[in-house]
């Protein structure tokens, strides 16, 4: 009898254990998406979105040429107007991660005659 109630004690002790690990670690829900597939953060990639839905708490993956382009994060007045405004973030790594917030996201590449030629994107996440 003495062995069977060691062996509950055990199994208490790790189910107990997993709980705890669980609470403790965060779990990732948001997929991952590389913005305009294959080609990357370039040249009309305003289109890429088609068809695709997003969420709060999705990653995109912004990859492209540092020299090239950039990535900024603007309202939709300054995504309509092509415009960066003073102080806004600038990305230029090349290998960007934006986690998107709910709601719309606007992105530009604020480099001259770029944002213009279809380098930004509009998402809206639910």
């Amino acid at each position: 009898m003495g062995q069977g109630s060691g062996s509950v004690r055990l199994s208490m002790v790790f189910v107990v254990g997993i709980l705890c690990f669980l609470t403790l670690t965060k779990p990732t829900f948001g997929a991952i998406y590389t913005v305009g597939g294959a080609g990357g953060w370039t040249f009309n990639v305003n289109t890429w979105t088609n068809g695709k839905s997003f969420k709060a708490g999705d990653v995109l993956a912004f990859n492209y040429d540092k020299t090239t382009h950039n990535v900024v994060s603007v309202n939709k007045r300054d995504y309509d107007s092509c415009t960066s405004p003073k102080g806004a973030k600038v990305y230029q790594t090349g290998k960007d991660r934006i986690k998107l917030a709910k709601g719309q996201n606007y992105f530009i590449c604020s480099l001259p005659g770029h944002c213009p030629a279809g380098v930004k994107i509009a998402i809206s996440a639910a």
